[in-house]
């Protein structure tokens, strides 16, 4: 994951349904934004190892608001990704300095279409 970049970002390539997002809101706080950014590209790594995780999409306003989408298999891939150490530590600094407020949505993807311009 990489907030700035030149490269065009491209919504992930994910297999056919069903799978699970993982949907995570938040509203940052202007606390620490490099130890921010180190973190959330060492788990955008670190995710990618997960059996079952197939993917993910993020977007980050100027103002704080971000949301991120983790795709998963399966129930038990967010189980493993939910206790690894490195998630862990990441959300209780989190909660300690870098969010005012987030949510997590887990659902069942039934369906999935793509558009793609040619």
């Amino acid at each position: 994951m990489s907030y700035e970049t030149e490269t065009p970002v491209q919504p992930a390539a994910l297999p056919e349904p069903p799978y699970y997002a993982v949907v995570f809101t938040s509203a940052r706080t202007d606390d620490d934004p490099d130890g921010y950014r180190r973190t959330a590209e060492q788990l955008s790594r670190l995710v990618r190892e997960v059996p079952g995780f197939l993917g993910e999409d993020f977007a980050h306003t100027p103002g704080g608001l971000a949301i991120s989408v983790a795709y998963f298999r399966d129930l038990a891939g967010i189980e493993r990704w939910r206790g690894h150490p490195a998630h862990l530590a990441a959300k209780r600094r989190g909660r300690e300095r870098w969010y005012e407020r987030y949510t997590i949505h887990i659902a069942r993807v039934e369906h999935a279409g793509v558009f793609a311009r040619e």
